[in-house]
């Protein structure tokens, strides 16, 4: 029997999204396009690929762009439960919301905001014969990108959990070391998580309920796989993924639906969303345009956002150049630290 076919999941999607903005101020980060598919939809299908069919999502941003996308996406055979949160929770928060319908055995907990080819299976394998309190998923960063250490000792036992090092300090390692591990943020959790999650407030897993267990000798196992996965929380990764994702399929660019390009315009390296119109003579080159964007003829454009001004109002950084924002893409920290970085 698949058990992971009785276990529920919760998928996380209440965030504000705040580092891929402006694609996230008027929608919520899971429902971002990646292909031209809310990015919540390849979490729901991973999940049911593996049997699950219970899934719970919190909301908080834009909760209207997380349910049309997973009413739009959802297969057809899965038991959705929301939990809206007036107010943004922080992970165990999340958890503590709806700790009833997770209370009869082990959850899976997994980021709406990923891709992944991640097996479940071989994680609840490590969960059941480890006899963990929690068990998470844990990549080698390879490429030194900016995501905290997560510390495993000899025994794949998690001692700790380290801040955001500075990009300076990821690429000044040796070359050669081991990489640090990241978290991937995809997890499966006994309920008795629930004895070290405060109740009815904010609260993060990482911060304050796992320290806290730690301290007192649960065990947090840790399933280092390199499997396919993908994070894309900021411009440059939202960018980067695509381009990897589209040069293997021999394309440079993608468009939405009722998106034109004129034939005099070109378009490299870039990502266009819905209804987008780039006139002739315009030039575009590592670029993400939100929807309903006119990129005027003679425009030039290179490594930015663009999206309608009006949808940011009061913006905090980028150029308004007619009735677009464009925002700058920061390149992804990359530092070459192995043949094998990605």
């Amino acid at each position: 029997m698949n058990r992971l076919e009785t276990m529920p999941a919760m998928i996380l999607a209440a965030g504000y999204g705040t580092r891929l903005w402006p694609l996230t101020a008027d929608r919520a980060k899971p429902a971002v396009p990646f292909l031209n598919k809310p990015l919540i939809s390849y979490v729901l299908a991973h999940l049911r690929a593996f049997g699950i069919r219970s899934m719970i999502i919190n909301l908080h941003h834009h909760p209207e762009t997380v349910r049309r996308a997973v009413r739009q996406h959802a297969p057809p055979d899965v038991d959705l439960h929301f939990s809206y949160e007036p107010r943004v929770l922080g992970t165990g928060g999340a958890l503590d919301r709806v700790r009833d319908r997770l209370a009869s055995g082990p959850f899976v907990v997994v980021n709406g905001k990923i891709i992944t080819g991640i097996d479940l299976r071989a994680v609840l394998d490590t969960h059941l014969k480890r006899r963990a309190l929690a068990t998470l998923v844990l990549k080698p960063n390879t490429a030194r990108e900016r995501f905290s250490r997560v510390n495993v000792d000899a025994t794949g036992r998690i001692v700790g959990f380290g801040g955001f090092p500075s990009p300076e300090e990821e690429c000044g390692e040796r070359r050669g070391a081991d990489p640090p591990l990241l978290f991937t943020g995809i997890q499966i959790l006994d309920p008795r998580i629930f004895d070290y999650l405060p109740r009815d407030r904010f609260s993060h897993t990482t911060s304050e309920a796992y320290p806290r267990a730690i301290e007192r000798g649960e065990l947090l196992a840790a399933h280092i796989t390199d499997e396919p996965w993908y994070e894309l929380s900021t411009l440059g990764r939202y960018l980067e993924t695509h381009l990897r994702f589209l040069r293997a399929r021999g394309q440079s660019m993608i468009s939405g639906p009722e998106t034109i390009v004129d034939p005099g315009a070109r378009v490299t390296d870039s990502v266009l969303w819905e209804r987008v119109r780039v006139e002739r003579g315009a030039r575009l080159h590592r670029c993400i345009v939100g929807d309903d964007v006119v990129i005027p003829s003679g425009a030039r454009w290179d490594q930015v956002a663009i999206v309608r001004a009006e949808r940011c109002p009061s913006p905090q950084r980028g150029e308004i150049v007619r009735e677009n924002l464009i925002v700058p893409i920061e390149p992804v920290a990359d530092c070459q630290s192995s043949p094998d970085s990605v």
